[in-house]
Formats: structure tokens, sequence, C-alpha cells
């Protein structure tokens, strides 16, 4: 098959119709930075906008035939997906308590690593996770790394929605009070070195 590189947008879509990956990634090249930008604008997060710059292409690999050229652009077509689906991936975020410290999580652990002397933010939370109760370290296990809303742990625990409500929130009480007094301590240690 000849170079895609000289198609027009809209040629490499019909390409693309036919299951040729060739042309998403040309579809790549040419706009990966612009739907990473706006996926960063929204979501504030270098990794979250990663994830959502390759699930956008994904969705356009696997939605090309609904291309319409008459309602506009490659580009727009693009950027809408972009934007909507960042938009919905931060309501997501911001229901898992993603934003709660008013930052992302990488740079609230990049910020944590650098602010507690000897320890890094991840020995910190596994540290503060070991001493919560079983129930507690569950569900925040389930809601954090399987991705699970409390209502999903509540049906496959067999508990109550509250109960798992009150786990998970009495649960990030308790870690957001450890990394508190790690960094009080570590402004103290700050001070007492000017």
């Amino acid at each position: 098959m000849p170079s895609l590189h000289k198609e027009s947008d809209e040629a490499l879509i019909q390409v693309l119709k036919s299951g040729n990956a060739e042309a998403l990634a040309e579809l790549f090249d040419r706009y990966s930075r612009v739907v990473f930008s706006v996926a960063s604008r929204i979501l504030r997060d270098r990794s979250e906008a990663e994830d959502l710059m390759q699930d956008v292409f994904l969705e356009i690999y696997r939605d090309a035939a609904r291309f319409d050229p008459v309602r506009g652009s490659v580009r727009t077509w693009l950027l809408q997906y972009a934007y909507h689906r960042s938009l919905n991936r931060k309501k997501y975020l911001h229901r898992r308590g993603f934003y709660e410290f008013g930052e992302s999580r990488a740079e609230l652990a990049a910020s944590r690593s650098e602010e507690v002397p000897g320890r890094n933010a991840e020995e910190l939370l596994r540290s503060g996770i070991e001493q919560l109760n079983e129930k507690e370290r569950r569900t925040i296990e389930m809601v954090c790394f399987e991705g699970l809303t409390l209502r999903e742990i509540s049906e496959r625990t067999r508990e109550a929605l509250a109960n798992t409500r009150n786990y998970y929130y009495r649960g990030v009480k308790k870690l957001r009070a450890l990394l508190f007094r790690a960094h009080k301590t570590n402004e103290e240690i700050g001070r007492a070195r000017r």
C-alpha cells in the first residue's frame, strides 16, 4: 500500500473504515498532540491525559464509520471526542476523589515524596493502608486498584451500601490525617533547618 502521509484526513478515515491500522497511525501522528493538549487542560494530570488520548484514538478506530464529513472536519470530530471523553473522565475522577487535595495524584505523590524526609509517598501510603482495619483496607483497595464503585463493592462483599461508604470514608480520613501529619512534621523540620 502506498504511503498515507499525503492523504487527506477524510481519505484516511475511508481507509480506516476498511480496518487499516496504518491510517490510524497517520491520524495519530497528525493529531495526538492536540488531543493530548485538550485532555491535559481538562484533566490536569499528564498520565490521565495520555491514557485518554490513547482511548480516543482507539474509539476513532472502532467508530470510523460514524464520521460524517457534512457535520465537520476530521480534526473537529477528533477534538469533540477528546473534549467529551475528557469531561466524562474528569467527572469519574472527581467521584473517585482523584482531585481531593486540589491537585492530581501524580502531583500529590511527587510533592509528598519531596516533603517527607527519608520516606517516599508510596511507603507512607503503604504504611497508612496497613494501619486500616480489614474492611477499610479492602474497600479502599477495591476502589483504587480495581476501579469499583461503592455500590459494586457493597454487592460483591454483601455489605450494606451505608456500611461500605463508612469503611471507605473512614479509611480515607485516616489516610489523609497520616499525610497531613507527615506534611506538618516535614514543615517543622524545614523550619528547624533554617
